[in-house]
């Protein structure tokens, strides 16, 4: 898996974590999100910087977690933002993030609710 795959549509990111999650892949799924992003996870907590992203994604590889590849829910835009969603392949809900495009013209997220079972 090549972490230096860059995200050109926001719907390419969710493809690319779930893709790099499950090749065991923490910090090329880090690589995911800005330098600041946040994450709220685990539940009711926020997780925030690219470090500390990092750090909950080993966690859920080295427990074994898989991220299914799930349907997307149409993309909202405005200016150098996105709303990106899926609908959850185990129907427990919707799976949020925000995501800004960078000056490269490549997307990563700075919000993310991704609702993943706790190992």
């Amino acid at each position: 898996m090549s972490s230096d795959v860059r995200a050109m549509e926001p719907e390419d990111v969710t493809r690319l974590v779930a893709e790099r999650l499950n090749a065991g892949d923490a910090t090329g799924v880090a690589a995911l999100y800005e330098p600041d992003a946040v994450l709220a996870y685990p539940l009711d907590q926020l997780t925030s910087g690219r470090g500390a992203i990092q750090a909950i994604y080993q966690h859920l590889v080295d427990a074994g977690v898989k991220f299914s590849l799930e349907t997307p829910v149409a993309t909202v835009r405005f200016e150098n933002l996105a709303l990106t969603s899926t609908r959850s392949a185990d129907n427990t809900g919707v799976r949020v993030q925000v995501l800004r495009q960078q000056p490269d013209g490549s997307w990563l997220r700075i919000i993310d609710r991704p609702e993943v079972p706790e190992p």
